[in-house]
């Protein structure tokens, strides 16, 4: 990452250079139809060319506007030589704010690696600290550990955590406004749109929330499921939780599991959609173990074992009555 920093900030303060020059030449020197189109060349090269362009030129719209509120003097002759000066030193200012940029993105993402999966995906993560993340579908995670800091970001999806526990520096997860501290775990994290889910199978994990909720500390078999105002915990037997880890192995595992939630499931892992109209078909029931890419197979269950109706498309299969 260190070696990409200095590329990417030359090429930042390249196309500011460039834009200054191009805006210099437009305002203090002859203008004609070819510099004209070669200036639209140019901006249509890149976005970034034309980003650098108008910040600039606003710059230089704003120092003409404090020029032609400027009360007449002497002096007054001498107010184009020094916007001239000023749009100079604008440009210049700008390269600095870009060379700031880009070093604090640099110094704030120093140690920082990032991990994720696509749709249907899975990835161990090995960190250097020996603790193991296991990446499941469509997760994205970013890393920083340091001799002083270990800390995950859960951007999106869902991740088994098997941390190596050091006391001297808490290992932490941050993910939707929550602060996840390992006390010596085994834990699985799921970040949803409206809340976050996290199981431990051995050790304590402590919840901590952004707002005014009191931290909650989970133990071996609990489940928190954290909300923006609340946190609830549950307790379930251990082969339950294990279930919830089926796809490790590429499976999933389903008890009493109503139509709608096991759709939702299937859904995670694959561009083949499940539909399950009516919401009667919705409130059935399946039990079985799946492989979490066999879409068909669930849709031959739904029909032979449920008597429902199975209508297959080119996005995905509709079940219905």
């Amino acid at each position: 990452m260190s070696g990409a920093f200095p590329n990417s900030a030359a090429r930042a303060i390249d196309v500011e250079a460039e834009a200054a020059a191009w805006l210099r030449r437009r305002h203090f020197s002859a203008w004609n139809s070819e510099q004209q189109n070669a200036l639209e060349e140019w901006l249509a090269q890149s976005v970034a060319h034309r980003v650098a362009y108008v910040r600039l030129e606003a710059a230089w719209a704003r120092t003409e506007r404090l020029a032609a509120l400027q009360i007449a003097s002497p002096e007054q002759r001498g107010v184009r030589r020094r916007t001239a000066s000023i749009i100079g030193a604008a440009g210049a200012l700008v390269l600095m704010a870009a060379i700031i940029t880009f070093a604090a993105q640099f110094f704030l993402n120093s140690g920082m690696q990032s991990y994720a999966t696509a749709l249907g995906g899975h990835r161990v993560v090995r960190l250097a600290d020996g603790t193991r993340i296991e990446l499941n579908t469509d997760t994205s995670i970013r890393a920083r550990v340091t001799a002083n800091n270990r800390t995950i970001w859960l951007d999106r999806g869902e991740a088994y955590f098997q941390v190596k526990h050091d006391a001297a520096h808490p290992f932490t997860v941050m993910a939707s406004g929550h602060r996840l501290t390992d006390l010596g775990t085994k834990f699985l994290v799921r970040r949803d749109v409206a809340e976050l889910r996290v199981a431990v199978l051995e050790g304590s994990v402590r919840v901590d929330a952004d707002g005014a909720q009191k931290p909650a500390t989970l133990t071996r078999g609990e489940i928190a499921v954290a909300t923006a105002n609340a946190v609830s915990v549950t307790r379930k037997p251990e082969e339950a939780l294990a279930s919830e880890l089926g796809w490790r192995d590429g499976t999933l595992i389903f008890d009493h599991t109503s139509l709608t939630d096991a759709a939702a499931e299937f859904n995670r892992y694959n561009r083949q959609k499940i539909v399950i109209a009516g919401a009667d078909v919705a409130r059935m029931t399946i039990g079985g173990t799946f492989r979490t890419s066999n879409v068909e197979l669930f849709g031959r269950v739904a029909h032979d074992v449920l008597g429902l109706r199975v209508a297959s498309g080119e996005d995905g299969i509709v079940i219905s009555r």
